[in-house]
């Protein structure tokens, strides 16, 4: 969990806004994941866990009650989290490059909704 901090505190002083931050953060794992695709071993054990523990990250975040986002959201992206967990661990069982797909994917995607544009 320390190097998802570390690096979330990393890009906290370079950007300004927190979407921005969670932004860079989700793109930065969805690279990580990218470049672990096809490997085996701690390359890719490293880029799931980094990735895990950035959900972890958000998912601690959106489920505090002074969160100012919509529940409706809260539990969107909650439900996310836990679709990341899950298939975490199938990537890790069985990792196969299909496997890391759907994460990237979210990863992408979300990022491009906190920065306002399509993916």
């Amino acid at each position: 969990m320390k190097s998802a901090a570390k690096a979330y505190g990393a890009v906290a002083n370079k950007t300004s806004h927190p979407r921005e931050l969670e932004a860079s953060l989700l793109l930065d794992a969805a690279s990580r994941l990218q470049a672990a695709k096809g490997l085996k071993g701690e390359p890719l054990y490293d880029a799931l866990t980094h990735n895990r523990k950035l959900w972890v990250l958000l998912l601690g975040t959106v489920t505090k009650n002074e969160n100012p986002l919509d529940l409706p959201i809260r539990q969107n992206i909650a439900n996310l989290g836990l679709f990341v967990c899950k298939q975490t661990i199938n990537a890790l069982i069985d990792p196969k490059p299909d496997n890391l797909v759907s994460l990237i994917n979210i990863n992408r995607e979300l990022a491009a909704g906190l920065l306002g544009r399509a993916a």
